[in-house]
């Protein structure tokens, strides 16, 4: 195996702990292409009502403590908690939700691109905490040739975890509707 071609530890972004060189900049690299990979051809209600109900089959599966939300500008979509779940993954679903509407980006992107030159962009004064969180679990529902046209938000696991289901849900939706077509 030659040094380019060795596995990079994966970054954890809720480590305070020094991390393996190029661990940050392939972490973005991957949700940099889940979010080139997760463009859908619409995104209706009713798709909308699918991908909740996923996300609900995997969190009960799994014993999961989450809530789950889709959003679409001022509209909610979809929106449960979990057996588990807290009040306080309220707060983190709208955090994260409003990072990720803003930004057109994963909320897991927003913080991980705020570290690439050293800190957090928590650290940045302008960075209203009380109302965004760049954190992972919120991911922008992209439909091909028009952008961002809501959000799928879930909280209750590590950040990592919670894009990662949201991810996984997302691939899942897209593949059903590639072999619906």
């Amino acid at each position: 195996m030659t040094p380019e071609s060795s596995p990079v530890t994966a970054f954890d972004p809720d480590s305070v702990k020094s991390q393996p060189e190029g661990s940050l900049e392939a972490l973005i690299g991957r949700i940099e292409a889940e979010v080139n990979e997760l463009q859908f051809p619409r995104f209706t209600k009713d798709d909308s009502l699918n991908l909740g109900l996923l996300l609900v089959e995997r969190g009960k599966e799994r014993k999961l403590p989450i809530a789950i939300d889709i959003t679409k500008g001022d509209q909610v979509l979809f929106h449960v908690a979990l057996d588990g779940a807290t009040p306080d993954n309220e707060h983190w679903i709208r955090a994260k939700q409003r990072t990720a509407a803003r930004y057109e980006v994963p909320s897991l992107l927003v913080g991980l691109r705020g570290r690439l030159h050293g800190g957090r962009i928590e650290d940045k004064g302008w960075f209203d905490e009380s109302t965004y969180a760049p954190h992972g679990g919120s991911f922008p529902l992209y439909v091909a040739g028009v952008g961002a046209v809501a959000t799928v938000t879930v909280s209750g696991l590590p950040q990592q975890q919670d894009h990662d289901l949201v991810v996984e849900a997302l691939r899942e939706i897209l593949r059903s509707m590639q072999r619906a077509r």
